[in-house]
């Protein structure tokens, strides 16, 4: 993409692309960031704003090469590569590897359709590893399998993107059934539908479920995609949604050790960018909703779109059903696919699932730094 004109005013350079038409750049904004304005190793910026005046003055500009050269009121020189201005229009949001549009899916997705990677090939293979990784964002949840007899061969994975995410339950967690359990995760009863640890500041982002063993009758584990759900209420019935997306309640999770607590829509949508409105993050968990704190008037029509929602995850036109084997790992983003198991009997059979979390901040950062791997 090449500047086929400039023109020069005071508070603005005016550049015309030769496809994308004129882009208006303030002159405070050039000033801001010129390449001089950030420290050549680290690129991070060490211009102090506040020592430049509120509306510099932009006298000339030219084209030199793959430049523009920039001269303002104060003597400034800057010399901006034409790729810089480009990609940074103001008006366009910076093109993100990470920023992968989901697809929706509701029962039409099947355990034979869900996207599946062999674990040797992420060990090994940067591309597959960016593969599995774009599939995982856009479908919100995927299959590993061929992974080895050991406790720590799931974890192996999820640290080939990036740190864990320790939690109150630990760096990693075991689900099964105990005698002593302090989640309901750790008995052997139905799990309907939720996302993990709404109660967090900043909920887990991507879960990692290895399963080393699920030989007991029942078991098998149920998916939604909360994205899906929020989006055909959002259609049928706007007044819930946007009681859902407005108002803040209570989650709470407490036991001998952690008394961990915060207020969060179950729908928060996207404030700004190109996706402004869209929906970001589910919050759903029904058994560790604290009591809700809402004004009296407001209750009743709260409690109308909690109950619609509510019924929407237990509808199957939204589930998938599968039981995991041993060597198989799902992994999911927490934030957005809601999960839940079938009751299964211990009597028969040793079920051992080995979990662990990494943040979306994690996971968006390792494909961005494949998308320069593999270009």
């Amino acid at each position: 993409m090449k500047i086929s004109a400039l023109e020069v005013r005071a508070d603005a350079l005016l550049a015309t692309w030769s496809r994308s038409g004129r882009v208006t750049y303030p002159t405070l904004w050039l000033r801001d960031n010129c390449p001089s304005a950030f420290h050549p190793q680290t690129e991070e910026r060490v211009l102090d704003l506040l020592t430049l005046d509120p509306e510099p003055v932009l006298l000339d500009a030219e084209r030199a090469g793959d430049e523009v050269i920039l001269h303002f009121a104060d003597g400034h020189v800057s010399r901006v590569p034409m790729a810089l201005l480009f990609e940074h229009r103001p008006g366009c949001a910076t093109k993100d590897p990470a920023a992968i549009v989901p697809r929706l899916w509701r029962a039409d997705l099947t355990p034979a359709s869900v996207p599946r990677y062999a674990a040797a090939q992420l060990l090994e293979n940067d591309g597959a590893l960016r593969a599995w990784m774009q599939d995982t964002a856009a479908v919100g949840l995927s299959i590993v399998d061929g992974l080895d007899d050991r406790i720590d061969a799931g974890v192996e994975i999820a640290c080939k993107i990036g740190f864990l995410r320790e939690t109150n339950f630990g760096m990693t967690f075991e689900v099964v059934s105990k005698p002593d359990p302090n989640n309901l995760a750790y008995t052997a009863v139905t799990l309907p539908l939720h996302t993990d640890l709404p109660n967090q500041e900043v909920p887990p982002g991507f879960q990692f479920l290895h399963c080393l063993a699920n030989e007991a009758e029942g078991g098998g584990s149920l998916f939604a995609d909360g994205f899906a759900l929020a989006e055909d209420l959002r259609a049928k019935d706007p007044e819930a949604f946007r009681l859902l997306s407005e108002i803040a309640i209570p989650f709470r999770f407490h036991d001998a050790d952690a008394d961990i607590r915060t207020h969060a829509p179950v729908i928060t949508l996207n404030a700004t960018g190109d996706r402004a409105g869209a929906i970001s993050e589910i919050r759903w968990n029904a058994h560790i909703a604290a009591t809700f704190d809402m004004p009296a008037d407001v209750m009743p029509a709260y409690y109308r779109a909690y109950r619609a929602f509510m019924a929407m995850t237990r509808d199957p036109a939204y589930r998938l059903t599968f039981k995991l084997k041993a060597g198989e790992m799902i992994v999911f983003d927490n934030r957005r696919v809601l999960h839940g198991r079938e009751a299964f009997n211990p009597a028969t059979g040793f079920r051992h699932l080995h979990g662990c979390y990494v943040d979306r901040g994690e996971f968006n950062s390792r494909l961005r730094l494949l998308a320069r791997k593999t270009h």
